[in-house]
């Protein structure tokens, strides 16, 4: 079908020409629009009221009045003010209508599920958001015919849980249940395996099925695609995914670092695969990869969501990562690159001033272009070692390439040792390997990119690592009922959750699937 695929990606590279032309105005001028139609959106409702949205659109600069007058929320601040009132039905709250689908999101904290509206204004969102990425492939080295095969999206159930007059589950499976008319015919592994709760039963249904499909591209979190085609290549008794889906081209990725699962991936490809990646959070689709010769993603600033930033730094957040009440907040023409900052969010779902709890940085700010570079929660520093998500994995990259081995999970957690404090890191390979040459090799490689960490070694902080069968984390996970969807193993394991890891790490017994 090498005409019909021409026919599509000349149709899809329009919509991404059009979308360039869009772009002539200036990124603030595309914020100050969102942020306008956000305010008179959500003039008359509860929260719009109780910060006077309407005097706020009369001010000479609304931007800074906006500021100056809605305060910084987290999701505790938003829950138990507004957000409860929508699960009890009230319309109006923080956003106009009645809230109909709640995004349940721990992230990696392991709290208890946070409870995310989504409205009907971030689903069309999240569709246009959608839309411009499969733009964008038209401008990478991508074969004609790839836009007439299958996407596999492998996200959670769309089987979703329901309330009194309103659904529930994981922003994937809600997407799931909503998949546009466009889309529908590209989509598996279709209607009735997404729904299925049960992740093993889901994966084993897909491995049965995926000998029928012509799938073009994978779409989801690195860790979950990983395990589904190594069952699919299990189940079929193959060499690699390739041979059951030869014109497999392209995976679109989000929700953690992709590098760690790099070496895993290549273990299973026939041929190399384009790798996309994405920022769709449980509050809202944020960026996207828009061109080949970037591996930053692009800022959808005009897409209902309203940034700010907040410089990710000792001035503006406390010892334990809490951001401080005279913290400075920046708009999108304030930035600077090579900067990380907390991301500050107000969109079309009712969050106003939102704390996300990731920090980016920008690498291209004439694109405004991002990366993620970890969680404002996820920094370890228990006594000013200020290591981030982006030492860890440019610690674990420096083992996989010395040692030749593949990290899929690690995690990390602050632990005290004797009158010291020490960093108690669990690392999942394959091989498995000795850890004393793990540990000298992660510590070398954070010594020489973080001179906090180095200094803090040297006096007061120590290290150990313990190396463990990769499948226990995914048991581990399975356990607490975390497989599959926008769930993420926690690459900083927090108090609260490490004496139940540790304790599963002792006890360990394989699953039998893992056996």
């Amino acid at each position: 079908m090498p005409f019909v695929g021409n026919l599509i990606k000349r149709g899809l590279a329009l919509g991404a020409k059009l979308e360039q032309r869009q772009g002539s105005p200036q990124p603030i001028q595309y914020q100050h629009k969102t942020l306008k139609g956000l305010l008179k959106k959500s003039a008359t409702t509860a929260f719009g009221q109780y910060y006077g949205f309407k005097d706020i659109l009369r001010s000479d600069d609304f931007v800074k009045a906006f500021q100056m007058n809605i305060p910084i929320h987290d999701y505790n601040k938003m829950y138990d003010k507004w957000w409860n009132m929508t699960l009890k039905r009230v319309d109006n709250v923080s956003w106009k209508g009645k809230i109909k689908y709640f995004a349940l999101s721990s992230g990696t904290s392991g709290a208890p599920s946070k409870h995310i509206p989504v409205t009907e204004d971030m689903f069309k969102a999240m569709r246009r958001a959608s839309l411009r990425t499969f733009f964008a492939l038209t401008r990478f080295d991508i074969a004609p015919d790839f836009f007439t095969k299958g996407m596999m999206f492998l996200g959670g159930s769309s089987d979703l849980q329901q309330g009194g007059g309103y659904y529930m589950g994981d922003l994937s499976g809600i997407n799931a249940s909503k998949v546009p008319m466009w889309l529908r015919p590209y989509y598996k592994p279709g209607v009735e395996i997404s729904k299925i709760n049960d992740w093993n039963k889901r994966i084993e249904e897909i491995a049965k099925q995926a000998v029928d499909w012509d799938i073009g591209a994978i779409v989801g979190i690195p860790a979950w695609l990983q395990l589904m085609m190594e069952r699919i290549i299990e189940y079929h008794n193959l060499d690699h995914i390739h041979q059951i889906w030869p014109n497999l081209q392209v995976c679109v990725h989000g929700g953690v670092a992709f590098e760690p699962y790099r070496k895993g991936f290549e273990k299973i490809l026939g041929k190399p695969l384009m790798y996309m990646d994405t920022y769709l959070a449980s509050e809202g689709f944020i960026a996207y990869q828009s061109r080949p010769q970037s591996n930053s993603m692009k800022l959808l600033l005009d897409n209902g969501i309203f940034f700010e930033f907040v410089p990710f730094d000792e001035e503006n957040f406390d010892s334990s990562n809490q951001i401080r009440a005279n913290a400075k907040v920046l708009t999108v023409e304030e930035v600077e690159e090579n900067i990380d900052y907390a991301l500050l969010i107000s969109t079309c779902s009712g969050t106003w001033r939102y704390l996300i709890g990731d920090t980016v940085r920008f690498t291209n700010k004439e694109e405004m272009e991002i990366v993620i570079t970890g969680r404002t929660k996820h920094f370890l520093s228990i006594c000013g070692e200020h290591l981030s998500i982006e030492n860890m994995n440019a610690g674990i990259r420096a083992v996989e390439e010395q040692l030749d081995i593949n990290i899929r999970e690690f995690t990390v957690a602050a632990v005290e040792n004797g009158n010291f404090f020490a960093h108690q890191w669990y690392i999942g390979c394959e091989p498995q390997v000795d850890a004393t040459a793990v540990k000298k090799i992660l510590d070398d490689q954070l010594k020489s990119i973080n001179a906090d960490y180095s200094t803090e070694r040297s006096e007061v902080l120590g290290m150990e690592v313990e190396i463990l069968p990769i499948h226990m984390f995914y048991d581990w996970q399975g356990q607490r009922g975390k497989m599959g969807g926008q769930n993420k193993f926690p690459r900083v394991m927090k108090p609260e959750l490490l004496k139940e890891w540790q304790a599963f790490v002792h006890s360990y017994i394989p699953s039998e699937k893992h056996r």
